[in-house]
């Protein structure tokens, strides 16, 4: 029997889990035989690395674990639902950028984004940060997830590595407003007749994205119902660090 896309999402959760300023002008150039800075340039910050010092670290939640993720590292691609937004097809266009979101894949054009998550019991709380280069970026990503919860409240279906049915989307109140925008969602899915639902949330600030979304994968395994909440520690205390 086909696995539908949530399941394979669901355990590729699990699996994962187990991995461990331009200036406008031109500075004249010093004569042969005048004095030369000696002084070191300080060494520019990759966004790649911005967002390393932005993510949460166990420090900032304290009881909570949180471990960095990797779909490029999975052993077995059999678990992983797409390695990259390229890889991923949906039914409803419009409904793209919540597919990616509730998939751990980078929304729009971001130069990098980083994904870690907090296991507690069987609820897997995953946060992904992207950072957008040129102005308005940021914005339009964030529109986009926006638009989509706004579009896709009768449910879409995405494909990749496995196909899921996603039969709600519903907007809700955010678990701790911040930054420029705030949305929340709750999603549904329908696995062997039973309904899970996960909840995300998304801030905006600056140039900066953090999407949240809980998962009980466990449930999906054991198959009965799920219904995993956003622990509002971990919300803030990303939130708080984005400033």
């Amino acid at each position: 029997m086909k696995r539908a896309l949530l399941a394979v999402s669901a355990l590729s959760l699990l699996s994962l889990s187990t991995l461990t300023a331009c200036g406008g002008g031109t500075e004249p150039e010093p004569a042969a035989d005048g004095p030369k800075s000696t002084a070191p340039q300080a060494k520019q910050v990759t966004p790649a690395e911005r967002l390393t010092k932005l993510m949460i670290t166990k420090a900032d939640v304290p009881g909570l674990s949180v471990k960095a993720t990797s779909r490029k590292d999975a052993e077995d691609d059999k678990y992983v639902f797409a390695k990259s937004a390229d890889d991923v097809t949906v039914d409803k266009p419009a409904c793209a950028p919540l597919a990616l979101a509730m998939n751990q894949l980078a929304v729009g054009e971001p130069q990098a984004d980083l994904t870690h998550y907090v296991p507690k019991g069987s609820v897997f709380t995953y946060v992904t940060l992207m950072t957008y280069a040129t102005p308005g970026k940021a914005e339009s990503a964030f529109a986009g997830l926006s638009k989509g919860v706004d579009a896709c409240g009768g449910g879409f279906t995405a494909k990749a590595n496995g196909t899921a049915p996603y039969s709600s989307v519903t907007a809700e109140k955010p678990v701790a407003q911040a930054g420029d925008e705030s949305i929340a969602f709750r999603a549904t899915t329908p696995l062997q007749g039973i309904t899970h639902t996960m909840h995300a949330q998304a801030v905006r600030s600056g140039d900066v994205i953090a999407v949240y979304f809980s998962v009980d994968g466990m449930a999906m395994v054991q198959k009965r119902p799920g219904d995993a909440k956003l622990p509002a520690a971990v919300v803030k205390a990303q939130n708080a660090k984005l400033g």
